[in-house]
Protein backbone atom coordinates (compact mmCIF):
# COMPACT_ATOMS: atom_id res chain seq x y z
CA UNK A 1 0.00 0.00 0.00
CA UNK A 2 1.66 3.37 -1.35
CA UNK A 3 2.29 5.82 2.14
CA UNK A 4 1.17 9.11 0.62
CA UNK A 5 -2.06 8.91 1.59
CA UNK A 6 -3.13 7.67 5.55
CA UNK A 7 -2.58 4.42 6.96
CA UNK A 8 -4.20 2.24 9.39
CA UNK A 9 -2.14 0.80 11.97
CA UNK A 10 -2.78 -3.43 11.97
CA UNK A 11 -3.47 -5.01 15.44
CA UNK A 12 -0.30 -5.99 15.68
CA UNK A 13 1.56 -2.44 15.88
CA UNK A 14 1.21 -2.05 19.35
CA UNK A 15 1.98 -5.72 20.50
CA UNK A 16 3.69 -5.90 23.46
CA UNK A 17 2.36 -2.17 24.84
CA UNK A 18 1.32 -1.21 28.15
CA UNK A 19 -2.59 0.24 28.39
CA UNK A 20 -1.34 3.62 28.24
CA UNK A 21 0.59 2.88 24.61
CA UNK A 22 3.84 2.81 26.53
CA UNK A 23 6.17 -0.54 27.30
CA UNK A 24 7.94 -0.83 30.32
CA UNK A 25 10.96 -0.25 31.61
CA UNK A 26 13.34 -2.53 32.76
CA UNK A 27 13.14 -2.66 36.85
CA UNK A 28 16.93 -3.72 37.10
CA UNK A 29 19.88 -1.25 36.45
CA UNK A 30 21.70 -4.31 36.03
CA UNK A 31 19.20 -5.80 33.81
CA UNK A 32 21.44 -5.31 30.25
CA UNK A 33 24.15 -7.38 31.11
CA UNK A 34 22.14 -10.34 31.44
CA UNK A 35 22.33 -9.66 27.15
CA UNK A 36 25.96 -11.18 26.40
CA UNK A 37 26.82 -9.80 23.56
CA UNK A 38 26.23 -6.09 25.35
CA UNK A 39 27.86 -7.22 29.04
CA UNK A 40 30.94 -8.64 26.77
CA UNK A 41 31.35 -5.34 25.13
CA UNK A 42 30.42 -3.34 28.23
CA UNK A 43 33.30 -4.93 29.53
CA UNK A 44 35.78 -4.60 26.55
CA UNK A 45 34.48 -0.71 26.80
CA UNK A 46 35.91 -0.43 30.65
CA UNK A 47 38.76 -1.96 29.71
CA UNK A 48 39.63 0.42 27.04
CA UNK A 49 38.62 3.67 29.27
CA UNK A 50 41.08 2.52 31.67
CA UNK A 51 43.43 2.55 28.77
CA UNK A 52 42.32 5.75 27.38
CA UNK A 53 42.82 7.82 30.28
CA UNK A 54 45.91 6.22 31.04
CA UNK A 55 47.14 7.12 27.61
CA UNK A 56 45.17 11.03 28.85
CA UNK A 57 47.77 10.92 31.58
CA UNK A 58 51.00 9.75 30.05
CA UNK A 59 50.07 12.77 26.90
CA UNK A 60 49.77 15.48 29.46
CA UNK A 61 52.83 14.34 31.96
CA UNK A 62 55.06 13.76 28.66
CA UNK A 63 54.11 17.19 27.41
CA UNK A 64 54.93 19.41 30.41
CA UNK A 65 58.61 17.68 30.08
CA UNK A 66 59.47 18.71 26.40
CA UNK A 67 57.12 21.96 26.15
CA UNK A 68 57.78 25.18 28.14
CA UNK A 69 54.54 26.28 27.43
CA UNK A 70 51.45 25.86 29.20
CA UNK A 71 49.17 26.66 26.51
CA UNK A 72 50.59 23.19 24.95
CA UNK A 73 50.01 21.67 27.89
CA UNK A 74 46.15 22.69 27.61
CA UNK A 75 46.15 21.54 23.79
CA UNK A 76 46.53 17.82 24.65
CA UNK A 77 43.55 17.81 25.75
CA UNK A 78 41.67 19.96 23.61
CA UNK A 79 43.50 17.84 20.77
CA UNK A 80 41.95 14.74 22.05
CA UNK A 81 38.13 16.73 22.00
CA UNK A 82 38.35 18.36 19.24
CA UNK A 83 37.65 15.83 16.66
CA UNK A 84 34.62 15.14 17.99
CA UNK A 85 33.14 18.37 17.60
CA UNK A 86 34.56 18.48 14.14
CA UNK A 87 33.52 15.34 12.78
CA UNK A 88 30.34 13.33 15.25
CA UNK A 89 27.90 14.58 12.62
CA UNK A 90 29.59 12.86 9.55
CA UNK A 91 30.54 10.07 12.00
CA UNK A 92 26.55 9.42 12.86
CA UNK A 93 26.31 9.78 9.17
CA UNK A 94 28.34 6.94 8.77
CA UNK A 95 27.33 4.90 11.51
CA UNK A 96 23.45 5.55 9.79
CA UNK A 97 24.27 4.06 6.63
CA UNK A 98 26.70 1.36 7.37
CA UNK A 99 27.37 -1.44 9.15
CA UNK A 100 27.95 -0.38 12.49
CA UNK A 101 30.00 -3.46 13.77
CA UNK A 102 32.16 -3.15 11.00
CA UNK A 103 32.74 0.86 11.71
CA UNK A 104 33.32 0.28 15.78
CA UNK A 105 36.03 -2.62 14.07
CA UNK A 106 37.53 0.39 11.78
CA UNK A 107 37.99 3.01 14.70
CA UNK A 108 38.95 0.38 17.04
CA UNK A 109 41.91 -1.03 15.01
CA UNK A 110 42.43 2.56 13.78
CA UNK A 111 43.13 2.94 17.17
CA UNK A 112 45.50 0.11 17.76
CA UNK A 113 47.66 1.75 14.90
CA UNK A 114 47.87 4.99 16.07
CA UNK A 115 48.41 3.91 19.84
CA UNK A 116 51.37 2.20 18.52
CA UNK A 117 53.20 4.72 16.60
CA UNK A 118 52.70 6.55 19.55
CA UNK A 119 54.13 4.21 21.95
CA UNK A 120 57.05 3.46 19.33
CA UNK A 121 57.89 7.26 19.13
CA UNK A 122 57.51 7.31 22.70
CA UNK A 123 60.01 5.08 23.78
CA UNK A 124 62.78 6.03 20.86
CA UNK A 125 62.44 9.60 22.04
CA UNK A 126 61.48 10.87 18.97
CA UNK A 127 58.22 12.92 20.11
CA UNK A 128 58.09 16.61 19.66
CA UNK A 129 55.52 18.78 21.22
CA UNK A 130 53.25 18.92 18.00
CA UNK A 131 54.21 15.65 16.81
CA UNK A 132 52.39 14.50 20.57
CA UNK A 133 49.53 16.64 20.06
CA UNK A 134 49.06 15.04 16.37
CA UNK A 135 49.09 11.78 17.74
CA UNK A 136 46.66 12.84 20.46
CA UNK A 137 44.58 14.17 17.53
CA UNK A 138 43.94 11.27 15.84
CA UNK A 139 43.34 9.19 18.66
CA UNK A 140 40.49 12.14 19.33
CA UNK A 141 39.46 11.18 15.42
CA UNK A 142 39.59 7.32 15.78
CA UNK A 143 37.13 8.36 19.63
CA UNK A 144 34.54 10.67 17.22
CA UNK A 145 34.33 7.99 14.35
CA UNK A 146 33.40 5.23 17.29
CA UNK A 147 31.04 7.44 19.31
CA UNK A 148 28.24 7.46 17.24
CA UNK A 149 28.66 3.68 15.98
CA UNK A 150 28.79 2.51 19.29
CA UNK A 151 26.04 4.05 20.95
CA UNK A 152 23.65 3.91 18.03
CA UNK A 153 24.41 0.36 18.84
CA UNK A 154 22.96 -0.35 22.41
CA UNK A 155 19.94 -0.74 20.68
CA UNK A 156 20.76 -3.58 18.72
CA UNK A 157 22.21 -5.09 21.60
CA UNK A 158 19.51 -5.00 23.79
CA UNK A 159 15.63 -4.70 24.02
CA UNK A 160 14.18 -1.20 23.53
CA UNK A 161 13.18 -1.15 27.97
CA UNK A 162 16.64 -1.89 28.85
CA UNK A 163 18.06 0.78 26.61
CA UNK A 164 17.91 3.52 29.48
CA UNK A 165 19.66 0.88 32.03
CA UNK A 166 21.92 0.36 29.41
CA UNK A 167 22.87 3.74 28.97
CA UNK A 168 23.67 4.36 32.49
CA UNK A 169 25.58 1.69 32.71
CA UNK A 170 27.99 2.73 29.81
CA UNK A 171 27.89 6.11 31.84
CA UNK A 172 28.73 3.77 34.58
CA UNK A 173 31.62 2.49 32.99
CA UNK A 174 33.34 5.57 31.70
CA UNK A 175 33.03 7.28 35.32
CA UNK A 176 34.53 3.91 37.02
CA UNK A 177 37.60 4.55 35.01
CA UNK A 178 37.63 8.02 35.46
CA UNK A 179 37.80 7.12 39.02
CA UNK A 180 40.69 5.08 38.99
CA UNK A 181 42.10 5.17 36.08
CA UNK A 182 44.21 8.64 35.74
CA UNK A 183 45.81 6.86 39.44
CA UNK A 184 46.81 4.15 37.46
CA UNK A 185 48.08 5.69 34.65
CA UNK A 186 50.07 8.38 37.63
CA UNK A 187 51.34 4.96 38.89
CA UNK A 188 52.57 3.62 35.64
CA UNK A 189 54.11 6.87 34.23
CA UNK A 190 56.05 6.89 37.67
CA UNK A 191 57.18 3.13 37.87
CA UNK A 192 57.78 2.41 33.78
CA UNK A 193 57.75 5.54 32.27
CA UNK A 194 55.29 7.53 29.55
CA UNK A 195 55.81 5.04 26.81
CA UNK A 196 54.64 2.05 29.21
CA UNK A 197 51.48 4.60 29.58
CA UNK A 198 51.28 4.37 26.02
CA UNK A 199 51.64 0.85 25.56
CA UNK A 200 48.93 0.06 28.64
CA UNK A 201 46.63 1.60 26.07
CA UNK A 202 47.21 -0.31 22.76
CA UNK A 203 46.27 -3.45 24.81
CA UNK A 204 43.50 -2.39 26.06
CA UNK A 205 42.06 -2.13 22.79
CA UNK A 206 42.55 -5.68 21.92
CA UNK A 207 39.13 -6.95 24.03
CA UNK A 208 36.75 -4.61 22.59
CA UNK A 209 38.54 -5.68 19.02
CA UNK A 210 38.00 -9.35 19.69
CA UNK A 211 34.29 -9.13 20.66
CA UNK A 212 33.75 -7.31 17.59
CA UNK A 213 34.74 -10.17 15.30
CA UNK A 214 32.80 -12.65 17.28
CA UNK A 215 29.91 -10.49 17.33
CA UNK A 216 27.01 -11.60 14.45
CA UNK A 217 23.89 -9.01 14.60
CA UNK A 218 21.26 -9.39 12.74
CA UNK A 219 20.78 -7.36 9.72
CA UNK A 220 17.74 -6.27 8.19
CA UNK A 221 19.33 -6.09 3.87
CA UNK A 222 19.15 -2.51 2.58
CA UNK A 223 16.70 -1.85 0.19
CA UNK A 224 18.27 1.42 -1.17
CA UNK A 225 21.87 2.43 -1.47
CA UNK A 226 23.27 4.47 0.76
CA UNK A 227 22.83 8.27 1.04
CA UNK A 228 25.91 10.50 -0.04
CA UNK A 229 27.75 11.65 2.83
CA UNK A 230 26.27 15.08 2.54
CA UNK A 231 22.71 14.50 1.99
CA UNK A 232 22.95 12.19 5.02
CA UNK A 233 24.36 14.73 7.42
CA UNK A 234 21.79 17.29 5.69
CA UNK A 235 19.02 14.95 6.72
CA UNK A 236 19.90 14.25 9.84
CA UNK A 237 19.98 18.09 10.95
CA UNK A 238 16.56 18.40 9.11
CA UNK A 239 15.03 15.25 11.59
CA UNK A 240 16.70 16.83 14.51
CA UNK A 241 15.46 20.25 13.65
CA UNK A 242 11.68 18.89 12.79
CA UNK A 243 11.90 17.00 15.65
CA UNK A 244 10.52 18.81 18.95
CA UNK A 245 11.57 16.56 22.05
CA UNK A 246 15.49 15.87 20.71
CA UNK A 247 15.73 20.13 20.10
CA UNK A 248 14.95 20.32 23.96
CA UNK A 249 17.27 17.93 24.61
CA UNK A 250 20.05 19.61 22.41
CA UNK A 251 18.87 23.06 24.00
CA UNK A 252 18.34 21.12 27.89
CA UNK A 253 21.96 19.12 27.17
CA UNK A 254 24.01 21.88 25.69
CA UNK A 255 23.04 24.48 28.71
CA UNK A 256 24.12 21.75 31.67
CA UNK A 257 27.15 21.35 29.73
CA UNK A 258 27.37 24.52 29.72
CA UNK A 259 26.79 24.78 33.40
CA UNK A 260 28.04 21.39 35.20
CA UNK A 261 31.26 21.45 33.53
CA UNK A 262 32.30 24.12 35.93
CA UNK A 263 33.16 21.66 38.67
CA UNK A 264 35.03 19.30 36.97
CA UNK A 265 37.06 21.98 35.61
CA UNK A 266 37.51 24.25 38.67
CA UNK A 267 38.35 20.72 40.90
CA UNK A 268 42.47 21.41 40.73
CA UNK A 269 41.65 24.95 42.17
CA UNK A 270 39.18 23.96 44.91
CA UNK A 271 41.84 21.31 45.80
CA UNK A 272 44.75 24.06 45.98
CA UNK A 273 42.77 27.44 47.21
CA UNK A 274 39.13 26.33 48.98
CA UNK A 275 40.29 23.49 50.99
CA UNK A 276 44.19 24.29 50.91
CA UNK A 277 45.20 20.65 50.02
CA UNK A 278 47.52 19.10 46.83
CA UNK A 279 47.78 16.50 44.52
CA UNK A 280 46.19 13.92 46.95
CA UNK A 281 43.35 16.23 47.50
CA UNK A 282 42.70 16.80 43.95
CA UNK A 283 42.40 12.35 43.47
CA UNK A 284 40.55 12.51 46.16
CA UNK A 285 38.24 15.02 44.55
CA UNK A 286 38.49 13.44 41.02
CA UNK A 287 37.50 9.77 43.19
CA UNK A 288 34.38 11.05 45.10
CA UNK A 289 33.13 12.51 41.49
CA UNK A 290 33.57 9.62 40.14
CA UNK A 291 32.10 6.95 42.84
CA UNK A 292 29.15 9.61 42.89
CA UNK A 293 28.52 9.17 39.27
CA UNK A 294 28.97 5.07 39.37
CA UNK A 295 25.90 5.80 42.79
CA UNK A 296 23.78 7.96 39.94
CA UNK A 297 23.76 5.00 37.25
CA UNK A 298 22.73 2.22 39.72
CA UNK A 299 19.98 4.32 41.35
CA UNK A 300 19.09 5.77 37.59
CA UNK A 301 16.19 2.85 37.11
CA UNK A 302 14.63 3.02 40.58
CA UNK A 303 14.16 7.27 39.82
CA UNK A 304 13.09 6.67 36.38
CA UNK A 305 10.23 4.92 37.87
CA UNK A 306 9.30 6.98 40.06
CA UNK A 307 9.81 10.42 38.71
CA UNK A 308 9.09 11.39 35.23
CA UNK A 309 11.30 12.46 32.85
CA UNK A 310 10.90 16.10 33.12
CA UNK A 311 11.38 16.46 36.92
CA UNK A 312 14.11 14.04 36.46
CA UNK A 313 16.64 16.31 34.82
CA UNK A 314 14.88 19.46 37.29
CA UNK A 315 16.06 17.12 40.55
CA UNK A 316 19.86 16.98 38.18
CA UNK A 317 19.86 20.41 37.53
CA UNK A 318 19.32 21.20 41.29
CA UNK A 319 21.06 18.86 42.45
CA UNK A 320 24.51 19.65 41.03
CA UNK A 321 23.57 23.46 41.50
CA UNK A 322 23.78 22.52 45.33
CA UNK A 323 26.85 21.20 44.60
CA UNK A 324 28.44 23.42 43.42
CA UNK A 325 27.37 26.17 45.99
CA UNK A 326 28.55 23.67 48.87
CA UNK A 327 31.74 23.06 46.83
CA UNK A 328 32.16 26.45 46.76
CA UNK A 329 31.72 26.94 50.74
CA UNK A 330 33.19 24.13 52.09
CA UNK A 331 37.01 25.00 53.30
CA UNK A 332 37.03 20.74 54.63
CA UNK A 333 38.15 18.30 51.95
CA UNK A 334 35.12 15.35 53.82
CA UNK A 335 32.21 17.88 53.05
CA UNK A 336 33.57 18.85 49.62
CA UNK A 337 34.03 15.09 48.65
CA UNK A 338 30.13 14.82 49.48
CA UNK A 339 29.43 17.71 47.44
CA UNK A 340 31.73 16.36 44.40
CA UNK A 341 30.24 13.11 45.08
CA UNK A 342 25.90 14.36 44.75
CA UNK A 343 27.63 16.29 41.20
CA UNK A 344 28.69 13.00 39.75
CA UNK A 345 25.62 11.09 40.80
CA UNK A 346 23.30 14.05 38.95
CA UNK A 347 25.56 14.71 36.23
CA UNK A 348 25.20 11.01 35.05
CA UNK A 349 21.24 11.38 35.72
CA UNK A 350 21.29 14.05 33.70
CA UNK A 351 23.50 13.13 30.53
CA UNK A 352 21.93 9.67 30.63
CA UNK A 353 18.33 10.91 30.63
CA UNK A 354 18.97 12.89 27.60
CA UNK A 355 21.17 10.24 26.14
CA UNK A 356 18.48 7.84 26.36
CA UNK A 357 15.04 10.40 25.32
CA UNK A 358 17.60 11.46 21.58
CA UNK A 359 17.21 7.48 21.18
CA UNK A 360 13.87 6.91 22.12
CA UNK A 361 13.05 9.80 20.05
CA UNK A 362 14.56 8.85 16.64
CA UNK A 363 14.27 5.84 14.47
CA UNK A 364 17.14 3.97 13.28
CA UNK A 365 17.47 5.17 10.50
CA UNK A 366 18.79 8.53 11.68
CA UNK A 367 19.80 7.42 15.12
CA UNK A 368 23.54 7.86 14.71
CA UNK A 369 22.90 11.53 13.64
CA UNK A 370 21.00 12.37 15.93
CA UNK A 371 23.01 11.42 19.02
CA UNK A 372 25.96 13.09 17.05
CA UNK A 373 24.64 16.33 17.31
CA UNK A 374 23.44 15.58 20.71
CA UNK A 375 27.32 14.81 21.43
CA UNK A 376 28.24 18.32 20.00
CA UNK A 377 25.71 20.01 21.62
CA UNK A 378 26.98 19.14 25.01
CA UNK A 379 30.29 18.86 24.43
CA UNK A 380 30.03 22.39 22.74
CA UNK A 381 28.45 23.43 25.84
CA UNK A 382 31.12 21.75 27.75
CA UNK A 383 34.06 23.39 25.67
CA UNK A 384 32.49 27.02 26.25
CA UNK A 385 31.76 26.44 29.81
CA UNK A 386 35.52 25.40 30.27
CA UNK A 387 36.71 28.99 29.14
CA UNK A 388 34.19 31.02 31.32
CA UNK A 389 34.07 29.24 34.57
CA UNK A 390 38.00 29.66 33.86
CA UNK A 391 38.22 33.57 32.93
CA UNK A 392 35.55 33.90 35.99
CA UNK A 393 37.87 32.15 38.53
CA UNK A 394 40.72 34.38 37.73
CA UNK A 395 38.59 37.55 38.03
CA UNK A 396 35.94 36.94 40.47
CA UNK A 397 37.80 33.57 42.55
CA UNK A 398 36.67 30.14 42.24
CA UNK A 399 34.14 30.30 44.81
CA UNK A 400 32.12 33.15 43.31
CA UNK A 401 32.61 31.32 39.90
CA UNK A 402 31.25 27.85 41.36
CA UNK A 403 28.05 30.23 42.62
CA UNK A 404 27.20 31.98 39.28
CA UNK A 405 27.83 28.09 37.76
CA UNK A 406 24.75 27.18 40.35
CA UNK A 407 22.56 30.64 38.98
CA UNK A 408 22.85 28.73 35.62
CA UNK A 409 21.77 25.57 36.71
CA UNK A 410 18.53 27.62 38.06
CA UNK A 411 18.00 28.79 34.62
CA UNK A 412 18.25 25.43 33.23
CA UNK A 413 15.38 24.56 35.30
CA UNK A 414 13.20 27.41 33.95
CA UNK A 415 13.90 26.30 30.39
CA UNK A 416 12.34 23.19 31.57
CA UNK A 417 9.12 24.96 31.64
CA UNK A 418 9.05 26.08 27.92
CA UNK A 419 10.92 22.76 26.86
CA UNK A 420 9.77 20.39 28.76
CA UNK A 421 11.27 16.60 27.78
CA UNK A 422 9.23 14.18 26.92
CA UNK A 423 8.51 11.04 28.95
CA UNK A 424 9.68 8.01 27.93
CA UNK A 425 6.99 6.04 26.24
CA UNK A 426 8.88 3.79 24.18
CA UNK A 427 6.77 5.19 20.64
CA UNK A 428 7.04 2.45 17.81
CA UNK A 429 9.77 3.62 15.88
CA UNK A 430 10.18 0.86 13.73
CA UNK A 431 9.38 1.21 9.93
CA UNK A 432 5.84 0.74 8.53
CA UNK A 433 6.94 -1.53 6.31
CA UNK A 434 3.95 -1.42 4.25
CA UNK A 435 4.81 0.56 1.41
CA UNK A 436 5.59 -0.89 -1.92
CA UNK A 437 6.86 1.25 -4.70
CA UNK A 438 3.87 1.80 -7.11
CA UNK A 439 3.31 1.08 -10.45
CA UNK A 440 4.50 4.08 -13.10
CA UNK A 441 3.93 4.24 -16.76
CA UNK A 442 7.50 5.98 -17.84
CA UNK A 443 10.61 4.15 -17.15
CA UNK A 444 12.54 6.74 -15.24
CA UNK A 445 15.63 6.51 -12.99
CA UNK A 446 16.69 6.14 -9.21
CA UNK A 447 18.08 9.73 -10.01
CA UNK A 448 15.06 10.94 -12.21
CA UNK A 449 13.03 14.06 -10.92
CA UNK A 450 12.37 16.47 -9.37
CA UNK A 451 9.17 14.54 -8.21
CA UNK A 452 5.82 16.65 -7.00
CA UNK A 453 3.03 14.38 -5.23
CA UNK A 454 -0.27 15.77 -4.85
CA UNK A 455 -3.18 13.76 -2.58
CA UNK A 456 -6.70 14.82 -2.54
CA UNK A 457 -8.83 14.88 0.38
CA UNK A 458 -12.75 15.81 0.66
CA UNK A 459 -13.36 17.69 3.88
CA UNK A 460 -16.61 18.90 5.17
CA UNK A 461 -16.95 22.42 6.08
CA UNK A 462 -16.97 21.18 10.49
CA UNK A 463 -14.21 19.06 10.09
CA UNK A 464 -11.79 21.89 8.69
CA UNK A 465 -10.12 22.64 11.63
CA UNK A 466 -9.19 19.14 12.84
CA UNK A 467 -8.36 18.50 9.00
CA UNK A 468 -6.09 21.58 9.60
CA UNK A 469 -4.40 20.69 13.11
CA UNK A 470 -3.77 16.80 11.54
CA UNK A 471 -2.49 18.35 8.71
CA UNK A 472 0.12 20.58 10.91
CA UNK A 473 1.55 17.63 12.04
CA UNK A 474 1.61 16.09 8.57
CA UNK A 475 3.59 18.22 7.44
CA UNK A 476 6.39 18.42 10.36
CA UNK A 477 6.57 14.68 9.52
CA UNK A 478 6.78 14.87 5.83
CA UNK A 479 9.46 17.87 6.30
CA UNK A 480 11.16 15.70 8.88
CA UNK A 481 11.17 12.71 6.38
CA UNK A 482 12.68 14.62 3.61
CA UNK A 483 9.86 16.15 1.42
CA UNK A 484 10.10 19.51 0.34
CA UNK A 485 8.25 22.68 -0.86
CA UNK A 486 5.25 20.84 1.29
CA UNK A 487 1.72 23.06 0.63
CA UNK A 488 -1.81 22.38 1.72
CA UNK A 489 -4.08 23.98 -1.12
CA UNK A 490 -8.06 24.23 -1.07
CA UNK A 491 -10.09 24.81 -3.84
CA UNK A 492 -11.89 28.01 -4.66
CA UNK A 493 -14.78 26.34 -6.63
CA UNK A 494 -15.43 23.34 -4.35
CA UNK A 495 -14.20 24.47 -0.80
CA UNK A 496 -14.38 20.72 -0.08
CA UNK A 497 -11.84 19.69 -1.91
CA UNK A 498 -7.96 19.87 -0.33
CA UNK A 499 -4.89 19.27 -1.90
CA UNK A 500 -1.16 18.56 -0.28
CA UNK A 501 1.25 18.83 -2.07
CA UNK A 502 5.04 18.03 -1.60
CA UNK A 503 8.88 17.89 -3.72
CA UNK A 504 11.22 15.25 -3.61
CA UNK A 505 14.29 15.69 -5.56
CA UNK A 506 14.47 12.63 -7.52
CA UNK A 507 12.48 9.32 -7.21
CA UNK A 508 15.10 7.33 -4.74
CA UNK A 509 14.11 10.01 -2.74
CA UNK A 510 10.41 10.03 -2.75
CA UNK A 511 11.02 5.61 -2.68
CA UNK A 512 13.54 6.70 0.56
CA UNK A 513 11.06 9.13 2.03
CA UNK A 514 8.27 6.66 2.36
CA UNK A 515 10.40 4.13 3.89
CA UNK A 516 11.04 5.97 6.59
CA UNK A 517 7.56 6.50 8.08
CA UNK A 518 7.45 4.36 11.28
CA UNK A 519 4.58 2.61 13.25
CA UNK A 520 3.98 6.06 15.31
CA UNK A 521 3.80 8.03 12.14
CA UNK A 522 0.64 5.66 10.88
CA UNK A 523 -1.38 7.68 13.55
CA UNK A 524 -1.34 11.07 11.91
CA UNK A 525 -2.47 8.81 8.80
CA UNK A 526 -5.27 7.38 10.85
CA UNK A 527 -6.76 10.47 12.01
CA UNK A 528 -6.73 12.11 8.05
CA UNK A 529 -8.19 8.79 6.59
CA UNK A 530 -11.24 9.21 9.56
CA UNK A 531 -11.59 12.61 7.99
CA UNK A 532 -11.75 12.14 4.71
CA UNK A 533 -15.17 12.03 3.53
CA UNK A 534 -14.91 10.55 -0.27
CA UNK A 535 -16.43 7.61 -1.49
CA UNK A 536 -12.30 6.31 -2.09
CA UNK A 537 -9.14 6.52 -0.17
CA UNK A 538 -7.37 9.99 -0.74
CA UNK A 539 -6.13 10.27 -4.46
CA UNK A 540 -2.61 10.14 -4.96
CA UNK A 541 -1.22 11.68 -8.25
CA UNK A 542 2.86 11.30 -8.73
CA UNK A 543 4.55 13.34 -11.35
CA UNK A 544 7.72 14.29 -12.34
CA UNK A 545 8.75 17.74 -13.49
CA UNK A 546 9.62 18.41 -17.16
CA UNK A 547 11.23 21.48 -18.83
CA UNK A 548 9.27 22.42 -21.89
CA UNK A 549 10.59 21.39 -24.99
CA UNK A 550 13.89 19.58 -23.26
CA UNK A 551 12.47 16.09 -23.96
CA UNK A 552 11.14 14.24 -26.30
CA UNK A 553 7.53 14.07 -26.60
CA UNK A 554 7.27 10.70 -25.48
CA UNK A 555 8.03 12.58 -22.19
CA UNK A 556 6.92 15.85 -22.35
CA UNK A 557 3.55 14.83 -20.23
CA UNK A 558 4.05 14.50 -16.32
CA UNK A 559 3.82 10.80 -15.33
CA UNK A 560 0.72 10.22 -13.24
CA UNK A 561 -0.19 7.77 -11.29
CA UNK A 562 -3.77 7.18 -9.40
CA UNK A 563 -3.82 4.87 -5.86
Amino acid sequence: MPDDSPILPSPDDTAGDDLDGSRSFSASPLAPLRHGIFRAVWFASLASNFGGLIQSVGASWMMTSIADSADMVALVQASTTLPIMLFSLAAGAIADNYDRRRIMLVAQIFLVVISIGLAASAFLGLVTPWSLLTFTFLIGCGTALNGPAWQSSVGEMVPRPDLPAAVALNSMGFNIARSFGPAIGGLIVAAAGVAAAFAVNTVSYLALIIVLFRWRPVRVPRALPPEALGDAMGAGIRYVAMSPAIRAVLLRSFTFGLASIAVPALTPLVARDLVHGGPLTYGLLLGAFGIGAVAGALLSARLRRLLHVEWLVRWSFAGYGVSAIATAMSSTTSLTALAMGLGGACWVLALSTFNVTVQLSAPRWVVGRALALYQMATFGGMALGSAVWGVLAEQVGTGSALQISAAVHLIGIAIGFYLTLPDHTLSNLDPLSRWTVPKIALDIKPRSGPVVITIEYIIRQEDVMAFLTAMAERRRVRRRDGARHWTLLRDLSDPELWMERYHTPTWLDYVRHNQRITQADAVIGERLRSLHRGPNPPHVHRMIERQTGSLPTAFASPARDAK
